[in-house]
């Protein structure tokens, strides 16, 4: 059996994943990370954008947000405020999501609405481009 590593990503609303990878693609704060079992000791900040998980040699592709990464030698445990398997996202609600906002940001808004419109504007935006990297 490959050696592999746990994988667990969770968000404020529930785990969303949790299981034995072997291998993990991310882009932390310094740029875009391989993670294979026995992998140095990090902590690092996760940027939105597309997240890959090797399972059994299939990929499993994500939309994740902004967060945080923990990776020791057996497990990437990722804390952020949206993980969605790109099978799961929904195309139309990811397009009309960022219309929305996108349209809210042209109204004068606060600056805690603002940046709480922006961060639906990334979500949606790296929704929709994951899925459009992988569609079936």
């Amino acid at each position: 059996m490959a050696a592999t590593l746990k994988l667990e990503i969770v968000t404020p609303e529930a785990k969303i994943f949790s299981d034995d990878v072997e291998m993990v693609s991310l882009t932390g704060i310094d740029g875009d990370m391989g993670i294979y079992p026995q992998h140095m000791p990090v902590m690092t900040q996760l940027v939105a954008g597309e997240m890959i998980a090797r399972k059994n040699g299939e990929n499993i592709f994500l939309a994740v947000g902004d967060g945080f990464v923990q990776i020791t030698g057996q497990r990437v445990a990722v804390l952020t405020d949206m993980a969605i398997k790109a099978d799961d996202i929904d195309e139309a609600a990811a397009v009309e999501a960022q219309k929305k906002a996108e349209a809210r940001l042209a109204q004068k808004l606060s600056d805690e609405e603002a940046a709480t419109v922006r961060a639906s504007l990334v979500h949606a935006a790296t929704q929709l481009k994951v899925k459009r990297l992988h569609r079936k």
